[in-house]
């Protein structure tokens, strides 16, 4: 088993990451091709779709970055940690937990939870 706390850092930095060649190329070295993602609001497959999802919320909040909230744990091939998003230096106004299955080592699915979401938003 992949090391849990490996795991969440190496997600939350692709949805961190800006720029799209990087961001692909953690794509790639950590999901699986055939990857997918779930979450209330939104879902993709595939590197192309799950790019193109966080492509979207870095463009609809460009000044929020991801943190990890808590230690992330799993058992197994799934790993659970949860997450804030909003502005450096302020506690994060959107929250959520996800859950990942593994597959040798690379996430092979992501189903979100969001735990916190202010109205409007």
């Amino acid at each position: 088993m992949t090391d849990p706390i490996t795991v969440a850092r190496r997600y939350i930095d692709l949805w961190n990451e800006r720029t799209a060649g990087r961001r692909r190329k953690l794509l790639s070295e950590n999901w699986t091709a055939d990857a997918s993602y779930v979450d209330p609001l939104m879902q993709g497959g595939g590197h192309g779709g799950i790019d193109a999802l966080i492509a979207g919320v870095q463009q609809r909040f460009p000044e929020f970055k991801f943190k990890l909230i808590g230690e992330p744990n799993g058992y197994g091939d799934h790993v659970r940690f949860s997450w804030g998003l909003g502005p450096d230096g302020i506690d994060s106004p959107i929250k959520g937990t996800d859950f990942a299955v593994l597959k040798d080592g690379r996430i092979m699915s992501i189903v979100g939870f969001l735990d916190q979401v202010p109205a409007g938003v």
